[in-house]
């Protein structure tokens, strides 16, 4: 089976396309970035540099795919989405292009990658420990501004796509991924990489204090890369099409998780300071997988801290 990924030089597309080729699967590996920018790259898939905003290239990139996972965005942490919302939203030129190449193209099976960015800002203004995000939760809309909009029209064209066309979907709404391979530096990293690497950087005395961006009380949940690959493969060979939850299920504060990535270095005193005027996005927000165990009949299952130690030994080992 030849099989399509977009955002292939990303994070997550990247770790995808490796599972995928592992198990023996034609992948056609496609991200606008030149290769040298590629998170990961490998030679026996078809990779392909195409900015897929335009239809053209989505045609010429699904030719003879049976199944296309959609993973193109332009995104980051907290402080990229916030300061770039034109260029987040834009992005949804490259699902509705993709899906029109699909349709065409008599694809069999599509899916698309949303975000828990989706939810509804006011259910997540509460500093609650309890509160985890069902996928009815979503509406009435009013989601993270740019990112969380373009996830959320992206989704409900993806269902029409399905009701109109019979074009069938899978929407895996994903919970803040992270592992190796990702972004660390530059502006476009999320929370685990940020506390992986300033930890190191202040365990090597590169710097004297440890920037926590908000107080630190924040509630989340974060989810290993191994976890969102097994939860995207078990969506795609299921029969549900609505949106899912792909996400953990532990729930802790930035601080919390600071301090957890503290104890894997060996740092017994960490120095912390605080920037309360940084963007932190919403007070609390975590996965509820009662769908996702209901129909896949699995959850995520790393821990932070086992995930975290993989994460770091990586970032370790890209510093020296």
């Amino acid at each position: 089976m030849k099989v399509l990924v977009t955002g292939a030089g990303g994070f997550i597309g990247g770790h995808l396309t490796k599972r995928l080729l592992n198990d023996g699967v034609d992948v056609v590996a496609v991200d606008k970035k030149p290769f040298s920018d590629w998170h990961q790259m490998f030679s026996k898939a078809e990779n392909l540099s195409l900015d897929l905003a335009s239809l053209q290239n989505c045609e010429m990139a699904v030719k003879d795919c049976l199944w296309v996972f959609n993973l193109a965005a332009d995104m980051g942490g907290m402080g990229f989405i916030e300061n770039n919302k034109a260029l987040c939203m834009i992005t949804v030129l490259i699902n509705t292009n993709l899906l029109i190449a699909s349709k065409n193209a008599s694809v069999e099976r599509y899916f698309f990658a949303s975000s828990a960015c989706v939810y509804t800002q006011s259910q997540q203004a509460a500093l609650d420990r309890n509160i985890s995000l069902k996928e009815e939760d979503v509406y009435p809309a009013n989601p993270e501004d740019g990112y969380g909009w373009e996830k959320l029209f992206s989704e409900r064209m993806c269902r029409h796509f399905y009701e109109d066309y019979g074009l069938e979907v899978r929407i895996a709404r994903y919970h803040n991924v992270y592992g190796p391979f990702g972004t660390y530096y530059g502006g476009r990293e999320k929370a685990p990489a940020a506390a992986a690497r300033k930890m190191l950087e202040f365990k090597a005395k590169v710097i004297n204090q440890i920037p926590i961006w908000g107080d630190g009380a924040q509630l989340r949940s974060f989810t290993y890369i191994d976890d969102c690959v097994d939860g995207t493969l078990k969506l795609m060979n299921s029969r549900f099409r609505e949106p899912i939850n792909i996400g953990s299920s532990e729930t802790i504060s930035i601080q919390e998780l600071y301090d957890c990535v503290a104890k894997i270095c060996g740092v017994v005193e960490p120095e912390y300071t605080y920037d309360l005027s940084a963007p932190v996005g919403v007070r609390s927000r975590s996965s509820n997988n009662l769908l996702c165990l209901a129909q896949l009949g699995w959850e995520p299952k790393i821990t932070v801290t086992e995930g975290m130690a993989q994460t770091l030994d990586w970032i370790a080992g890209q510093k020296n």
